[in-house]
Order: C-alpha cells, then sequence, then structure tokens
C-alpha cells in the first residue's frame, strides 16, 4: 500500500505543484503567495500563445477526421478480407502502435525532407492523421467482428446495395465507438508533442511546441497555467469519450476503447 501510495505521488505531485503555481498571484515558481487569475488571464491577452492555441486546434479537428474515416474503412476491410493478405495488413496496422513515436517523428520529418516537402501545419496534420489511423482501427475492429453479419446481408436481400447496408446498417450501430474513437485521437493529437515537433515548420507552431520553445528560456508562470488548462481538457475529452458510450445505451466506455 505504502508503495503504491508513494508511486501516484511521485507521478501527480508535479501535475499538482504547476497546477497550484498557475493560481500563484506573484510571478514565482517557488513560493506560493495567493490565490489569483493572473496568469490565466495574460495568457488570453498572448497572441503568440493564443495562435498556437488555434494552430492544435485545426490540427486536432483535421486528424480527427482523417483518422476517423481512413481508420473506420480499415478496420472494416481488415475484418471483411479472410486472406493471408489481410492478416498481414493486420499485423501491419499494429506497428505504429509499439514504434516509438520519436522514430515516427523522425522517419516523417525524413520523409517529407526527401520528397521536398516544406514542414508547415500540413505535414503536421498528414503525419498525425497517419499516426493515429492504428487507434481508430484498433478501437473499432473487434466492434465490427462483433456484429451480426446477418442483418447487413439481410439489408441486401430487400435491395440495399453492399455500399447501403454499410451506410445504412454497419455504421449507425458503430456510431458509439466511432464517436469515443474520435473524441480520443482529438485528445492525443492535441497534446502530441515528439511527432508535432519534428514535422511542424517555423511559424504557427503547435502550442505543446510553444511551450518547448518557451520554457527553454525560463519557465514563466502563464506556461503553467497553459499547462493546467491543457490537463483539464484532456481529462474532460477523455471523460467525455468514456460516457459517450452510454448515451447510446451500450457497454461502459473502456470496453469499446480497449476494443474488447
Amino acid at each position: 500500500m505504502a508503495v503504491t501510495g508513494l508511486f501516484f505521488a511521485l507521478l501527480y505531485l508535479p501535475i499538482a505543484v504547476v497546477t497550484l503555481f498557475s493560481f500563484n498571484s506573484k510571478k514565482s515558481l517557488t513560493v506560493f503567495s495567493g490565490f489569483s487569475l493572473r496568469w490565466y488571464r495574460a495568457f488570453v491577452h498572448d497572441d503568440v500563445l493564443i495562435s498556437s492555441l488555434g494552430t492544435s486546434l485545426r490540427i486536432s479537428l483535421v486528424a480527427m477526421a482523417g483518422s476517423v474515416v481512413l481508420g473506420v474503412a480499415l478496420a472494416l476491410g481488415l475484418v471483411r478480407c479472410r486472406t493471408r493478405l489481410g492478416s498481414l495488413a493486420g499485423l501491419i496496422m499494429l506497428v505504429p502502435l509499439v514504434t516509438p513515436e520519436i522514430v515516427t517523428g523522425v522517419a516523417s520529418m525524413l520523409l517529407f525532407k526527401g520528397l521536398g516537402v516544406a514542414l508547415s501545419t500540413g505535414t503536421v496534420m498528414l503525419a498525425e492523421i497517419t499516426f493515429s489511423i492504428s487507434y481508430v482501427t484498433v478501437i473499432l475492429r473487434s466492434r465490427i467482428a462483433a456484429l451480426n453479419p446477418e442483418v447487413e446481408e439481410a439489408a441486401m436481400d430487400l435491395g440495399a446495395t453492399r455500399w447501403q447496408a454499410v451506410r445504412l446498417v454497419t455504421l449507425p450501430a458503430l456510431l458509439p465507438a466511432v464517436l469515443a474513437s474520435a473524441v480520443l485521437i482529438f485528445a492525443l493529437v492535441f497534446d502530441d508533442f515528439v511527432l508535432a515537433y519534428f514535422t511542424t515548420g517555423v511559424d504557427p507552431q503547435p502550442l505543446s511546441v510553444r511551450i518547448y520553445s518557451a520554457i527553454r528560456f525560463g519557465v514563466q508562470p502563464t506556461i503553467n497555467a497553459v499547462g493546467t488548462l491543457m490537463l483539464a481538457g484532456s481529462v474532460g475529452l477523455i471523460a467525455l469519450a468514456l460516457f459517450i458510450p452510454r448515451l447510446f445505451g451500450r457497454r461502459g466506455g473502456l470496453d469499446i476503447l480497449s476494443g474488447e
């Protein structure tokens, strides 16, 4: 019990300190002088950080949409394909999940450089979409496999085409898992630093990269406020992803997000 308590203390104490000092009334990172929203107001009026926040939101939205569309299509293909090629594709799909993200980031940067593509917000979006597809596929693959194929076949017997059966029968049944995975991808991409660092251009930079650039010259109390807001947003999005299935009367979100 003591070891467990020590583990959680070491894990969450630094986060608690950052959160506490984000409300500090003085410009101090060691002495807490009282509660104030001074640094949150400073963040709102910091044009550079607000611009980076907007960039991160755009990247997250595009990556979420792209990875969900491609991930749903890939999951459907992997479940319906019964050949050895399908099994091989399923194995390859898992590679990004076990590959260190720094390797993916360096590889993406070298690919863009080799193709002569200048690093920009667009390259970050492409890299994040590519990296996130596997997460969506893992979440949806087992859900698709659990669906009764006879329902889709019945729709085709009644005159629906294959695409209509998928659109009108399969996709609505997958909607809770699709929405949950979309919210999860948004949270993961918004907080991502490694992949964004290697694929972003000079300006505008995602918020995580901008924070890293700022703390190289000393940690400012404003950064504590930004970090606290990012933490709160991520926790809220993950909670939403876990709660979405219950809105549809389905199993708990942990079952869906774990692919069970």
